[in-house]
């Protein structure tokens, strides 16, 4: 536990972030997402995470298993609630950083996908959603509170709208 902290102090010191961008320890090589299982470390472009207040992570393939993850936490691992969460962030598609998912602007029903299909693609800024989903075929824009298993749902189906 203590050289968790030690390790997360380190990375908080050693990469100060830009403006939106938020501080989480990468995930290590051997990571699997707790929803399907992959191999996170081989999709930087596409991290999330859950940190918890005693620096403990889960990171993701993708801001999709995030949401499953979120919308049903004991599902997929025991022991810690939802008050205990410092941060959520997702990995931003054109600076690749990581930003504040719950400040995030996600586009659904482009023609780039993720690791697992169909993905919501997320951006710290509305613009640049609007200037990807312009660029990309994309079908909505929705925020944090936006997306619902049932956007989950239509983007496990190929349906988006």
């Amino acid at each position: 536990m203590i050289r968790r902290l030690a390790l997360l102090a380190l990375l908080l010191l050693a990469a100060p972030a830009q403006a939106g961008e938020v501080v989480t320890p990468p995930p290590a090589p051997n990571t699997v997402c707790p929803v399907c299982g992959m191999f996170v470390a081989k999709y930087p472009e596409w991290v999330a995470t859950v940190l918890y207040k005693d620096g403990h992570a889960h990171h993701f393939d993708g801001a999709k298993d995030l949401f499953k993850f979120l919308a049903s936490p004991k599902q997929y691992v025991a022991g810690h609630r939802p008050d205990d969460v410092a941060t959520v962030a997702v990995t931003d598609y054109y600076a690749v950083t990581r930003i504040d998912a719950r400040d995030a602007f996600y586009v659904i029903g482009s023609d780039v996908l993720g690791p697992m299909g169909h993905e919501l693609v997320p951006f710290l800024t509305h613009a640049e959603a609007e200037e990807f989903m312009k660029d990309h075929s994309g079908k909505e824009i929705l925020s944090f509170g936006q997306v619902t298993p049932e956007v989950i749902h239509r983007l496990d189906r190929g349906r988006f709208k």
